[in-house]
């Protein structure tokens, strides 16, 4: 398939979630987050995209990020797959129409299995329907579960965003990085 793959790392020093029970609203983005967000916007800008099939995943503090990035800018994404991390369960309302397919091992011991769950959980209580994936015995390293065969990939291709943003740059005024 032919497409853009954007892969930021965060720097050591940062993370791409703000962590605890602050709703995204509330909680100031971090700068390895306005990073991501400008680079999407400029890559946005400067390429052909069809903005209609733009996917957003993450494992670990990735999966964090993901969560995180999805209940910002939910009419971004055609699809989220957040792997192995955790988010803000108040933000569930935002994340019901957002195709949603989360993954993660029930023996993790770096970000627990409870991470992903009650993401899930709170989004179906809100009427959503996420797919989870648990799966039985993998701990940290679900990601190659996520990524290989009958996993996410050709799922999450297959979405298509209905109505997504005319113009990126314009949309959630004040979360540029500065540059």
């Amino acid at each position: 398939r032919d497409c853009f793959v954007l892969a930021p790392q965060c720097p050591r020093d940062d993370a791409w979630a703000p962590f605890g029970n602050r709703s995204p609203e509330s909680a100031e983005q971090t700068m390895a987050m306005k990073a991501a967000i400008h680079t999407i916007r400029k890559i946005l800008s400067e390429e052909n995209i069809d903005t209609s099939r733009i996917y957003l995943t993450g494992l670990s503090m990735g999966g964090y990020g993901s969560w995180d990035l999805a209940a910002r800018h939910p009419d971004w994404f055609a699809a989220v797959v957040p792997i192995c991390g955790g988010g803000d369960p108040q933000t569930a309302p935002k994340l019901v129409e957002l195709p949603i397919w989360a993954f993660h091992g029930d023996k993790d011991q770096i970000v627990p299995e409870s991470a992903s769950s009650v993401m899930v959980s709170a989004i179906r209580k809100e009427g959503g329907r996420p797919a989870y994936t648990v799966l039985p015995g993998v701990g940290h390293g679900s990601w190659p579960y996520a990524y290989g065969p009958r996993g996410a990939m050709d799922w999450m291709f297959s979405q298509r965003n209905p109505d997504p943003p005319s113009d990126f740059k314009n949309t959630a005024v004040g979360t540029e990085a500065k540059t």
